[in-house]
């Protein structure tokens, strides 16, 4: 398998990827306010990538349960000037921008980056829009709900084929907007709309919601289902359930992980990696 960005390749017939996450907003359920300076930032991605990430998921805005909107000139005035200080730091990390605005993410893509990681599922037309134009690589999460009222009341009949519908749906999408179906990854977007059992019943099948032969991208790092499962309201305390998740996921096929502890998450993923060889 073989996700395109831009003009940056991933082959995952070779090896797994981890993507650091990097919040760079105030209520951010992890991490919220404490890369809140470009500096404190950059400094965060620059560890980030020594640690082994292969892509920085630059964010700036919340989409933990209950979070409020933000405008779109808030949201750049949080995450352009962090790209362009990484793009030019010219480390070997490929640059990812987390937003659902097509505004934010043209402008990221202009400061340099080379991914579109939207929660919303690029349901937007403007986005994919924007995604055929410029050769970007795409994430494609599901998510039941927006982000202020996700976790109300998530139902689903059959929740893994039901995010496979999904994903064949938009697939369709992307191929009759001319995209290029090697710049697509999906996730099923753990935590989003979901129950505790409905996230379980996602990790056990992940092998499942392969579809067109595209790469999956989990990101349950730190979720609260973590803390549900272990018995701890702790944040901390999720770290390491989060390498078992990751290590799980690599055995089911996963070959992308998006999370918050890097240096663990990255020697689990080639440890598995070495064990599955």
């Amino acid at each position: 398998m073989k996700w395109r960005c831009a003009d940056h390749t991933f082959d995952f017939s070779k090896q797994g990827e981890i993507m650091g996450i990097l919040n760079v907003t105030p209520d951010s359920f992890s991490d919220g306010g404490r890369y809140d300076s470009v500096t404190a930032a950059v400094e965060q991605a620059l560890i980030l990538i020594d640690e082994g990430a292969a892509i920085i998921d630059i964010g700036g805005e919340s989409t933990r349960p209950g979070a409020s909107e933000v405008s779109i000139d808030d949201e750049c005035k949080r995450v352009i000037p962090v790209i362009e200080a990484l793009a030019q730091s010219k480390r070997d990390a490929v640059i990812s921008i987390d937003t659902s605005k097509p505004e934010v993410a043209k402008r990221a893509l202009a400061a340099g980056a080379k991914i579109i990681n939207d929660v919303t599922g690029f349901r937007d037309p403007e986005m994919i829009t924007l995604a055929a134009k410029s050769g970007a690589g795409l994430v494609v999460m599901h998510m039941q709900g927006k982000p202020g009222t996700m976790q109300s009341d998530p139902v689903y009949d059959d929740v893994v084929g039901e995010i496979r519908n999904f994903f064949t749906e938009r697939h369709a999408a992307f191929l009759k907007a001319g995209i290029d179906p090697e710049a697509i990854v999906y996730d099923p977007g753990i935590g989003f709309g979901k129950t505790q059992e409905h996230n379980l019943t996602l990790l056990k099948h992940l092998d499942q919601l392969v579809i067109a032969e595209r790469p999956l991208l989990l990101g349950a790092s730190r979720k609260s289902f973590i803390g549900k499962a272990i018995g701890s309201d702790k944040i901390e305390d999720r770290d390491w359930p989060t390498v078992a998740i990751t290590s799980l996921a690599r055995e089911l096929g996963v070959p992308l992980h998006r999370v918050h502890a890097v240096k663990p998450n990255f020697e689990a993923l080639r440890m598995t990696e070495a064990m599955l060889r």
